[in-house]
């Protein structure tokens, strides 16, 4: 019986070790897709088995499936680009997103009655990611655009989100980026952090100008789940020398009003009730 038992927990170990050791492989794989940039849109084989610290045949097994799977496409000199797979995910994600989707129609309403960009914004991780724009003809040079993180301390549509975090989850945050919080004017200490933050929820928006790209001010309030979760904020942004004072409070009231907009068609959709607010890691 001892044996019996002996044997089994052994199998058992043997099998986490082993579905340990994959979840560790798959990352490695998957994190050679994060060094496209458009600085760096091609690597040749040998500067991807670098950074992967991978044996060269471990690496080449990687590419192999990454290519096979269209995450990958070859180019000119062994090296590789970003594959169509990828467009093809983006696609689905286009018109399968609820998030996307309850945006659309509020977007341009806010960009038409404004006058200015408007910007969708989603929790992602402990940063922040825009997922859907609606631009403007006079759009600011380097304005927040789809598919770009920023992090979650700085810009109006990041620090709206933030404020409207969990406690525990602000705690861990405060513990791991408390000289990147005080930099970004939101407290050296746990209670001005707090206190900030506790500004930002009463207010129902924020407003910053020229925290993420110089000359830009930003007017952003929240979004949230059917449970009353934060999941992303709404927001409009236009360049600082355009932005009026005397504007701010009818720009405020509209773009407040557009996040509940969202807020409601989120929650009405099918899969409203089972979107989850993005983890902080």
């Amino acid at each position: 019986m001892a044996r019996r038992l002996d044997s089994s927990r052994g199998r058992r170990a043997a099998g986490a070790a082993s579905t340990g050791r994959s979840t560790n492989s798959l990352e490695k794989m998957l994190s050679l897709l994060d060094v496209f940039t458009p600085a760096a849109p091609a690597w040749s084989t040998d500067d991807l088995i670098r950074y992967s610290r991978s044996s060269r045949s471990t690496c080449y097994r990687y590419i192999k499936v990454l290519q096979r799977g269209g995450f990958l496409t070859p180019v000119a000199n062994g090296s590789y680009i970003l594959g169509p797979r990828i467009l093809e995910l983006d696609r689905q994600i286009r018109m399968s997103d609820p998030v996307y989707a309850a945006g659309g129609r509020p977007m341009q309403q806010l960009a038409n009655s404004t006058g200015h960009s408007a910007l969708l914004c989603m929790l992602y991780s402990d940063t922040v990611m825009c997922v859907r724009e609606e631009l403007k003809a006079d759009a600011p040079e380097g304005l927040f655009s789809r598919g770009q993180k920023r992090s979650l301390f700085t810009g109006a549509a990041s620090k709206v989100i933030l404020a409207h975090l969990p406690a525990h989850q602000l705690r861990s945050l405060f513990a791991k980026h408390r000289k990147t919080i005080a930099a970004a004017g939101l407290g050296a200490d746990w209670e001005s952090f707090r206190k900030a933050l506790r500004q930002i929820r009463q207010d129902g928006y924020c407003i910053t100008t020229g925290e993420f790209v110089a000359g830009i001010t930003g007017i952003a309030a929240p979004l949230f789940n059917r449970e009353g979760k934060v999941l992303g904020s709404l927001g409009v942004a236009l360049p600082a020398s355009a932005a009026e004072r005397s504007e701010f409070p009818a720009l405020t009231q509209a773009v407040v009003k557009a996040a509940r907009v969202v807020t409601e068609r989120i929650g009405s959709g099918k899969h409203g009730v089972d979107l989850p607010a993005r983890a902080v890691g």
